[in-house]
């Protein structure tokens, strides 16, 4: 090998090294600094993480992986997410239920079933950071109630246009809703909403608004309906007294929970 051949093949050599080198500690860096998922990659810091595609911060709290600590004696019984502040940001309910062996009985069946009640709990996002704003860990009935003759009235909880909804569905015999909106610190009662029905016939429909301190009320004065679609609506307005919106930190029982109708 004569010497400028010779000279190449060293400074060649050491190029390869430099660059195997570099891909290594860029390698270790993006390690460290990367998350890779199937739809996004996310470049997390101590604080926060910024998914490159929505440029839009995430929480790092446990929240997200279902980790976060939960009061003793609750398990996780369902997690809802959306924005409820109007910040552009996902926030959390958690839907939480006792863990009492004792509310573990048999039902009329001789099923058995678990009776421990269940609540709510509400962290906001900001900074990237989830705060607890909003606690309430028994004002609902468990899944496992007896209906007597028919079944018991479904629960659903979800969030929309930055409200929460908190839904019972009854078959045949109607639905009802209430509406809250974060406020002051906690999540008032705004809004009251229900259907009385008799399978396809509606006999009732009254909607609450208590910020305007209006209620609407939609009934069917036809005795002689049949099916749904030959009922005669009245509907009047009337005006309701209430001093301050209920807050949900504070609502004991849904069930027993009472609304001006």
């Amino acid at each position: 090998m004569n010497p400028l051949t010779k000279r190449i093949f060293i400074l060649s050599l050491t190029a390869i090294t430099l660059g195997s080198t570099s891909c290594e500690n860029s390698s270790d860096t993006n390690e460290n600094q990367s998350l890779t998922t199937d739809a996004t990659t996310i470049i997390s810091n101590s604080d926060t993480a910024v998914e490159l595609n929505k440029n839009k911060p995430v929480s790092k709290n446990p929240i997200d992986n279902e980790g976060v600590v939960l009061p003793d004696g609750y398990k996780l019984f369902d997690k809802i997410q959306g924005d409820l502040n109007n910040d552009g940001k996902d926030d959390y309910v958690l839907i939480v239920k006792g863990t009492d062996k004792e509310k573990i009985v048999l039902n009329r069946f001789e099923k058995e079933v678990d009776r421990n009640r269940r609540g709510i709990l509400i962290y906001l996002t900001s900074n990237g950071k989830d705060s607890l704003v909003t606690k309430n860990l028994s004002c609902f009935l468990s899944e496992n109630e007896d209906g007597g003759v028919y079944f018991p009235p479904e629960l659903t909880i979800y969030i929309e246009n930055g409200k929460l909804y908190v839904h019972y569905g009854h078959g045949r015999y109607g639905h009802w809703k209430y509406t809250f909106r974060y406020q002051n610190s906690d999540f008032a009662l705004i809004g009251y909403d229900s259907s009385e029905n008799y399978g396809p016939i509606v006999n009732r429909e009254t909607s609450i608004n208590f910020l305007t301190k209006k209620k609407f009320i939609r009934e069917n004065v036809n005795e002689k309906t049949l099916e749904g679609g030959d009922e005669i609506f009245e509907e009047t307005w009337e005006d309701i007294k209430t001093k301050e919106l209920r807050k949900l930190s504070e609502i004991k029982d849904f069930t027993d929970l009472e609304i001006n109708k």
